[in-house]
């Protein structure tokens, strides 16, 4: 933050990344492990902290049947009551990835509780591999919550490969975007000579191209043969990293301190260079099917 200017909304961002692990046995050591870090950031100052995707579950489901199994009702889940009662505790922002149980369907979800209790939830809309064996697509489209520290929207993963995710949350007001992630390690090439891999970049560029924070926790570590690449960041509203971006390996805390409000008149390099005032809808929203609000039925 500038120090020629008071914050009108100061805020201290964590993102935890850390190894939950996939098995009834470990779900209960996953949230604990989560909010032992998440307790430690509250502690340093971090009253907005970001968990992975399916942060209490792990990630490498063996059948639809088994992912069920982890599942809990966005009501009245015990993890879900767990962190709703740390955000109450230590009076934080919290986002965090589940598989939520709606009737008999299955979603990759995230939920933003607050002091007040849950402000936001949110179902991932484009899924991965055999994500789409256990879980059916989004339903709630791209919303951004109101919260007493900014308007915070929340995507999860494979969403950042699509350019139309965070766009559409910018142009609801979005200040920041908080990105829950299970990236996993992809064939070589996977990290550049700057130790950084492609689903950085793609954060980077999301936050540039877009004038707004985004906060991208991911895990770390092994399960069932397959590996996550770590990488967590915090990209500022120009693009590049505020401060370190987490290691391939490590658990560990990322932080940044930024104003959010800030995001709303970031300067975008010179006067006459507005990214939202110079998109060419009249050309191509019609084209690429951009509808932020849909039309009542006659």
């Amino acid at each position: 933050m500038s120090e020629s200017c008071s914050p009108v909304s100061p805020v201290r961002i964590a993102v935890i990344q850390y190894d939950p692990q996939v098995g009834l046995e470990h779900c209960e050591s996953n949230v604990s492990r989560g909010l032992a870090l998440a307790r430690r950031a509250a502690r340093e100052g971090a009253n907005l902290i970001v968990l992975p995707e399916l942060a209490n579950t792990g990630y490498t489901f063996n059948s639809r049947a088994e992912a069920y199994s982890h599942a809990q009702v966005l009501q009245d889940g015990p993890c879900l009551k767990t962190w709703a009662d740390f955000a109450k505790q230590y009076q934080v922002y919290l986002a965090a990835g589940f598989a939520e149980c709606d009737g008999l369907k299955l979603y990759d979800s995230a939920v933003l509780f607050g002091p007040e209790g849950l402000l936001g939830h949110y179902r991932k809309a484009h899924l991965w591999n055999q994500e789409k064996l256990w879980f059916t697509p989004g339903d709630l489209g791209f919303p951004v919550f109101e919260t007493p520290i900014g308007r915070i929207g929340l995507l999860i993963c494979w969403d950042i490969w699509f350019p139309e995710v965070p766009r559409v949350m910018a142009a609801q007001g979005a200040d920041i975007i908080c990105s829950l992630n299970n990236w996993v390690w992809t064939p070589p090439p996977l990290f550049d000579d700057a130790g950084r891999c492609m689903a950085s970049y793609l954060t980077m560029t999301a936050a540039h191209v877009n004038n707004v924070y985004i906060a991208a926790a991911n895990r770390v570590g092994s399960e069932r043969g397959g590996r996550f690449l770590g990488c967590s960041l915090i990209a500022g509203t120009n693009g590049w990293p505020i401060g370190e971006v987490g290691s391939a390996e490590a658990e560990e805390i990322i932080y940044a301190d930024v104003d959010l409000s800030s995001a709303r008149s970031a300067p975008i390099w010179n006067s006459l260079n507005d990214l939202p005032r110079d998109r060419r809808t009249d050309l191509y929203d019609a084209t690429l099917g951009y509808r932020l609000h849909a039309p009542m039925p006659r």
